[in-house]
C-alpha cells in the first residue's frame, strides 16, 4: 500500500468507523500509543500528537454518535444531505470502475474516502484519473462545509483535530494527484 493509498484507508475508517468499533481497534491503538506518526507520510506530527492526546475509543462513541449518527445528526456524513446529489451518482461512478458495492451509502465522507484508497490498489484503468475525477466531483465539492462543521460542532479534540488533518490532506492528496504522470 502506498503512502496515498494509506492516507486515504486512515481517514476514511476514522470518519466511517464508530470509535468502538472492533475493526477500527488497531488503528485507535496506533494513534493512542503514537506509533501513527512514524508511518505517516504527510508534515503534521504536531497534529497527530494532539490526536493522539484525545483517542480514547469509548470516550469518543458519544461524540461519534452526536456528530454522525442518525436523524439528529449535527453533521451529516453523507455527500447528498450537503449538495443536491443522489447517492446513485457515486454508485454509478464507482460500479463502472470496478469496485464492489459496500453496505453501507456510497456518498459517506468515509466510504468516499475509502473508495480513493480502493481506486489506487485496483482500479485496472488509469488510476488518476479516476481518483482526481472522486476528488473533484464527488468528495472536495462539498470536504471544507463538513469539515468545517466538525469542527464547529466537536465537543472534545479528537473530531476536531481529526478535520484540521484531513483538510490538509485532501489538499496534499489532490497536489499529488495533479503532479502523478498520466500513464
Amino acid at each position: 500500500m502506498n503512502d496515498f493509498s494509506m492516507v486515504c484507508r486512515v481517514l476514511g475508517t476514522l470518519f466511517y468507523r464508530q470509535p468502538q468499533d472492533a475493526m477500527l481497534a488497531p488503528l485507535m491503538t496506533l494513534i493512542s500509543e503514537g506509533k501513527l506518526t512514524a508511518h505517516w507520510p504527510l508534515e503534521q506530527d504536531a497534529l497527530l500528537a494532539r490526536l493522539q492526546q484525545s483517542c480514547e475509543p469509548q470516550a469518543l462513541a458519544a461524540q461519534y454518535a452526536l456528530l454522525f449518527t442518525g436523524d439528529e445528526a449535527k453533521v451529516p456524513p453523507l455527500r447528498s444531505a450537503w449538495l443536491a446529489a443522489d447517492e446513485g451518482e457515486v454508485v454509478a461512478f464507482l460500479q463502472q470502475l470496478g469496485m464492489p458495492a459496500g453496505d453501507g451509502p456510497a456518498d459517506h465522507f468515509g466510504a468516499l474516502l475509502l473508495a480513493g484508497s480502493w481506486l489506487e490498489d485496483h482500479a485496472r484503468l488509469d488510476e488518476t484519473l479516476a481518483q482526481s475525477q472522486l476528488f473533484d466531483l464527488y468528495l472536495l465539492p462539498w470536504s471544507d462545509r463538513f469539515l468545517g462543521k466538525v469542527e464547529a460542532c466537536a465537543t472534545g479534540d479528537f473530531y476536531r483535530v481529526l478535520a484540521i488533518i484531513c483538510r490538509e490532506a485532501l489538499e496534499a492528496l489532490r497536489e499529488e494527484l495533479d503532479e502523478t504522470p498520466a500513464e
